[in-house]
C-alpha cells in the first residue's frame, strides 16, 4: 500500500512545482519583456517485483518559451523594443553581461543609459554616457543619437550604439533575477542582424487564458492524487480490520 502512497506523492509534489510556475508567469503577464517559463515532466516507471505498471514523476530541465510578444506604442523616446529574435546587452554590477529584452530605458544621474533596474546599457565602447540638455533618438541599428535642444538647435551627435545580440536560445538560461546569461557565462559578439523599434515596448509573451486553463487543470490534477492517497488510507484501514478479526 505505500507504493501507492509514494507514487501519488510525487505527482501531488511536482503538480504544486507546475502550478507556482504557471502563477509566476501569470503575476507576470504585464511585465515589459518578460518570457514565460515552461515546466517539463517524464515518468519514470518504477522496477521492481511485479509488473512495471507504477511510475514516478521526475523533474526535467525547466524551459523558457522564446516567443516573441506583442507590441505597444509608447511615443516615449527611451522606449525600445527588440523586433523578432534578439536581445538588449546589460552590464551587471560585477561586470558581467546579461541580457534582457525590456527596453524601457533611463538616463542615471549621472548621464549613463540603464534600464529601469540600474544596469548600465553596454554599448560598442563600454557604457554610453548622455550628456544634458539633449533630446534623445535611438534608430533601428541601435544607434543612440542626441540633439541640444533650445532655440539653437545643434547638429545630431552619434554617441554610442547599443549592443544587440542574438545568441542561440538553447545556450540561454534565465537567472533568479529574471535576466538571461550564456550557461558558461560568457559574453557573445554583436549581431548586426538585431534590430530595434524606437517609441514601443515588447508585452510579455504570456498567454492569460492558457495560464488560467493550465491552473485549472493542474487543481484537478492535485485533487486527482489526492483521492488516490485516500484509497491508499481506507484500504489499509480496512486490511487492518481484517488482519485484527483474524
Amino acid at each position: 500500500m505505500d507504493r501507492l502512497v509514494y507514487t501519488a506523492m510525487t505527482g501531488a509534489k511536482h503538480i504544486l512545482e507546475q502550478q507556482a510556475t504557471t502563477s509566476h508567469n501569470l503575476a507576470n503577464v504585464s511585465t515589459t519583456g518578460f518570457r514565460a517559463q515552461l515546466d517539463s515532466f517524464r515518468a519514470v516507471p518504477v522496477l521492481g517485483d511485479g509488473l512495471p505498471t507504477r511510475a514516478f514523476v521526475v523533474d526535467s530541465t525547466a524551459g523558457t518559451d522564446f516567443s516573441t510578444g506583442s507590441m505597444q506604442v509608447t511615443g516615449r523616446e527611451l522606449d525600445v523594443a527588440v523586433q523578432g529574435k534578439g536581445w538588449l546587452a546589460v552590464e551587471k554590477p560585477d561586470g558581467s553581461e546579461v541580457y534582457t529584452r525590456h527596453g524601457s530605458l533611463k538616463v542615471s544621474e549621472n548621464g549613463i543609459l540603464q534600464t529601469q533596474d540600474g544596469l548600465n546599457l553596454v554599448g560598442d565602447g563600454g557604457p554610453i554616457t548622455i550628456p544634458p540638455e539633449v533630446s534623445i533618438e535611438i534608430a533601428k541599428d541601435g544607434t543612440v543619437s542626441t540633439i541640444p535642444m533650445g532655440t539653437k538647435p545643434g547638429a545630431v551627435q552619434v554617441i554610442g550604439r547599443l549592443k544587440l545580440v542574438n545568441p542561440p536560445e538553447e545556450n540561454l538560461v534565465r537567472g533568479e533575477d529574471g535576466l538571461f546569461k550564456t550557461k558558461d557565462g560568457t559574453a557573445v559578439d554583436a549581431d548586426p542582424v538585431v534590430t530595434v523599434a524606437g517609441g514601443m515596448l515588447e508585452n510579455s509573451n504570456v498567454n492569460v487564458v492558457e495560464s488560467m486553463v493550465s491552473m485549472i487543470n493542474l487543481a484537478r490534477s492535485f485533487e486527482l492524487q489526492m483521492k488516490l492517497l485516500q484509497n491508499a488510507e481506507n484500504n489499509a484501514s480496512k486490511a487492518s480490520q481484517i488482519l485484527t478479526l483474524s
